[in-house]
């Protein structure tokens, strides 16, 4: 069996999904009542029309999204072949005439002046990087997106942060819409809906009942985490309108890039956008035909999204993960582990939950920033010297950065909490 080490809802709750549920949310009886019946096929390099079932190729999926003005392009974040059909269908919409505008999950809106420095050509690629906070806004590697970045700046095509301060959301999980500050309730849209008994059947399925962090939650915290998630998703599709209402141009199509998770049934950020939308939405969710396990992901249920994207079979993240989850310590500018993925790097060392992240190669290591930016310089086959705060001791683990060998049916070349769980790989 050949691991991935899945972070879904990275910015905000921290959730790992774990690899045996992964396929269960791609075969929900929810969503579009015309389409929650059946299944369609997952077809390699095809993308596939939920509605028709239709066979369509990339050029043939831009004319279809004639009339879409919001369109959601799921992805699961360490899995490349998901920011390659991200690019592909960006082309092809400009290929077909359409003024394209690029929505950024990976970005709160606070941050749009860089945004937009960015695409006007005002910094160089590491400038950028640095100013925009791209390892605390997002952990992921920035080669992942980088052909995307290029390619808005490169053509001067606009891009749009959609998200909120990652506290905003902590905030909204922990104390309820009614207890918000001031300047925390300015950050969140006027309306959230967090009444779909649909979307917290899909929330739930990605997670396993035995999940090291999740079985023994209460009901209360687990609809502090779905409110929040609403709130996301909320927040999100309210900023996409509002970059969108900038814009005159009939033929103008936003394309928002965020984890599957928000994205699937149209139970997320869709259902949310639809109040402040005038005009039409769709979706594209890949969906790779094998999954990390080996296992063949032949169809999905055809309300998972309104296109499906077959991609080639899920390998192993281009850059290394420990397989941790992490936050915050109270009180402290430091970080925590909370969760560690069995068969991951991290367990290899002998990390230990409750393990608090100290220094990485003799650097400090004192917050969510430090530890992306020093794993972004990290290689498969590397290694890594870390000391944490185990109690009152101070503990030096050795790390070997190397992936587990595939097992008798490996992957041929996403998480999630994401997909795919949203949102694959990477730590927080």
């Amino acid at each position: 069996m050949r691991k991935s080490f899945p972070i879904f809802l990275v910015c905000a709750l921290i959730v790992p999904v774990s690899s045996r549920a992964e396929h269960k949310p791609l075969h929900l009886a929810i969503g579009d009542p015309d389409r929650k019946d059946r299944e369609v096929g997952v077809i390699l390099d095809a993308v596939v029309d939920t509605r028709t079932g239709e066979e369509l190729t990339p050029p043939e999926l831009a004319t279809r999204l004639d009339g879409v003005k919001l369109l959601f392009v799921g992805e699961s974040h360490t899995d490349i072949e998901f920011h390659r059909v991200q690019l592909r269908i960006l082309e092809e919409l400009r290929r077909a005439g359409r003024k394209v505008l690029i929505g950024l999950e990976m970005y709160p809106y606070t941050q749009q002046e860089v945004l937009d420095g960015w695409v006007a050509g005002h910094y160089t690629e590491d400038g950028f990087i640095e100013v925009s906070e791209w390892y605390d806004s997002w952990s992921y590697h920035w080669d992942y997106y980088r052909d995307i970045f290029l390619f808005a700046r490169d053509r001067g095509v606009p891009m749009y942060a959609v998200n909120t301060p990652r506290e905003v959301i902590r905030a909204v999980r922990e104390k309820g819409f009614e207890n918000l500050t001031e300047e925390e309730e300015a950050h969140v849209p006027p309306e959230v809906d967090v009444t779909s008994d649909e979307h917290r059947q899909l929330f739930r399925s990605y997670f396993d009942d035995d999940d090291p962090l999740h079985s023994h939650m209460t009901d209360e915290q687990w609809e502090g985490m779905i409110r929040a998630q609403a709130t996301w998703d909320a927040t999100m599709g309210y900023n996409s309108v509002k970059a969108l209402e900038k814009h005159d141009d009939p033929g103008t199509i936003l394309v928002v890039l965020i984890g599957s998770g928000h994205v699937a049934y149209g139970l997320g950020i869709e259902r949310q956008a639809e109040r402040w939308l005038d005009g039409g939405m769709a979706s594209v969710i890949p969906v790779s035909v094998r999954d990390g396990d080996g296992e063949d992901v032949t169809s999905v249920r055809a309300s998972y999204a309104d296109f499906i994207w077959g991609l080639p079979p899920v390998t192993d993240p281009l850059y290394p993960s420990m397989g941790i989850s992490t936050r915050e310590v109270e009180g402290e500018d430091r970080r925590k582990v909370i969760y560690i993925a069995e068969g991951s790097p991290a367990e290899e060392a002998g990390f230990e939950i409750g393990d608090v992240l100290l220094t990485m190669d003799g650097q400090e290591i004192s917050n969510r920033k430090a530890f992306a930016e020093w794993m972004s310089r990290k290689r498969w086959g590397d290694a890594a010297t870390m000391s944490v705060r185990r109690g009152e001791e101070t503990v030096v683990l050795e790390i070997l950065f190397r992936r587990e060998r595939p097992g008798p049916h490996p992957p041929t070349p996403s998480p999630s909490p994401t997909t795919p769980p949203p949102g694959r790989g990477g730590d927080s």
